[in-house]
C-alpha cells in the first residue's frame, strides 16, 4: 500500500472527492487571512517554534513549509535538544494511501485521465508555445502530457516544475522522521485514503482546470527563486519570509469545491493530535505546515479555543 508525500496530490484528491459535475461559485482560500499576533520572527537559533501548554506538558510546534529545496540545512540545535526524552514527534499529516480495496479504481481512474492528448494540442497557440518552452526545459515530451484534462496536466506539470527544480514536500519531516527513529522516539503520521478518487478530476469543469493550469505554468516559467529565498527566511526564524513562498497551485486548488471540507478535516485532526500528545506529562514536538498553523481557524487558533495556552516564537 503505497505512501505518497506530495501535498499537492494530496490536495488535489481530497478537496475534488466531493466535486460535482457542474461547476459552483469558487470558495476563497481558507489558509489567506492570517492570526498577525502569531507571526512572528523566532527568538532563538534556527526555524521559529510555537509551544502549547497546559498544566504539566509542553508541545513544541515547529512550523514548515509546505514545500522547500531537497536536504535543506538548518540549524537543529534547538530541535536536537527538544527531542531528547520527548513523548512523541508526529509528523505533517500530508501523506496520502492507496489501500488495496482501492488500488484497481486508482489505476482506471489514472488510466482514464492519461488519454486523449497530447495536452498542449489543445492550447491557443500563445499558451502552447509557453508549455512548450517550459517542458522541453524540464526535459519532458509532448506525449507525456497525455492527457486533455487541464487539471490533470497541471498536477503533472507541478510534479515535473519540483522536481527537476530539487524541491521536495518531504523535508524537513523525512530528516524529522530519521532524528527520531535514532533516538527511540515514538513517531506518529497520519495517511488519507487516495482510492478511486482520482476520478474527481475527471469532474472538474475544464474552465476551473484550466486556471489551475495556468498557475502552475506561470510558476515553472518564474523558476525556484521565490522558494528558495522563503525556505532560507524560515531556516533563520523570519517567519514573515518564510511566508512569501511560492503556493500558486495550492491556493487554485482551494478554489474547487470541496475545499474546505478538506481543509477543516486535516487542522482538526492535527490540533487533536497536539492535545492527545498534552495528555501525557513532559514535551513533545508536532510539525505542522505553516499556513494551517497560522491561518484564522487554523490549528493554533483551534487549541486556544479549546483553553490551550499558546506562545510564539518571541516569547520566553
Amino acid at each position: 500500500m503505497p505512501v505518497v508525500n506530495r501535498h499537492l496530490v494530496l490536495s488535489l484528491v481530497a478537496w475534488l472527492c466531493a466535486l460535482p459535475a457542474s461547476a459552483q461559485a469558487p470558495a476563497p482560500d481558507p489558509d489567506e487571512t492570517l492570526v498577525e499576533e502569531l507571526v512572528v520572527t523566532g527568538r532563538l537559533p534556527g526555524p521559529a517554534w510555537w509551544r502549547v501548554t497546559d498544566a504539566d506538558t509542553t508541545v513544541y510546534v515547529l512550523g514548515v513549509p509546505s514545500i522547500a529545496p531537497k536536504r535543506m540545512q538548518w540549524d537543529r540545535s534547538i530541535f536536537e535538544r527538544r527531542l531528547k526524552n520527548a513523548n512523541v514527534v508526529v509528523l505533517p499529516f500530508v501523506n496520502v494511501r492507496a489501500k488495496l480495496g482501492g488500488s484497481i479504481g486508482t489505476a482506471i481512474n489514472f488510466l482514464r485521465i492519461k488519454s486523449g492528448g497530447p495536452f498542449e494540442a489543445t492550447l491557443d497557440p500563445a499558451t502552447r508555445a509557453r508549455f512548450v518552452a517550459v517542458r522541453t526545459r524540464l526535459g519532458q515530451s509532448a506525449k507525456h502530457y497525455d492527457t486533455r484534462n487541464p487539471l490533470a496536466a497541471g498536477v503533472q506539470l507541478a510534479i515535473d516544475y519540483r522536481d527537476v527544480s530539487s524541491l521536495t514536500n518531504s523535508d524537513p519531516a523525512k530528516l524529522v522522521r530519521y532524528l527520531a527513529q535514532q533516538n527511540r522516539v515514538k513517531v506518529v503520521e497520519k495517511s488519507y485514503d487516495l482510492g478511486p478518487q482520482l476520478g474527481g478530476i475527471l469532474r472538474t469543469p475544464p474552465s476551473v482546470g484550466r486556471i489551475c493550469f495556468d498557475e502552475v505554468l506561470a510558476q515553472a516559467e518564474a523558476g525556484p527563486g521565490v522558494t528558495l529565498a522563503a525556505a532560507q527566511a524560515w531556516a533563520t526564524g523570519d517567519v514573515r519570509g518564510a511566508l512569501d513562498n511560492e503556493r500558486t497551485y495550492e491556493r487554485c486548488l482551494s478554489t474547487i469545491s470541496g475545499g474546505r471540507t478538506y481543509d477543516e478535516r486535516t487542522k482538526a485532526d492535527t490540533a487533536a493530535a497536539i492535545a492527545s500528545a498534552l495528555k501525557t506529562p513532559g514535551h513533545a514536538i508536532v510539525l505542522v505546515s505553516l499556513r494551517p498553523l497560522l491561518a484564522q481557524n487554523g490549528v493554533l487558533e483551534r487549541l486556544r479555543a479549546q483553553g490551550f495556552t499558546v506562545k510564539t516564537p518571541g516569547e520566553s
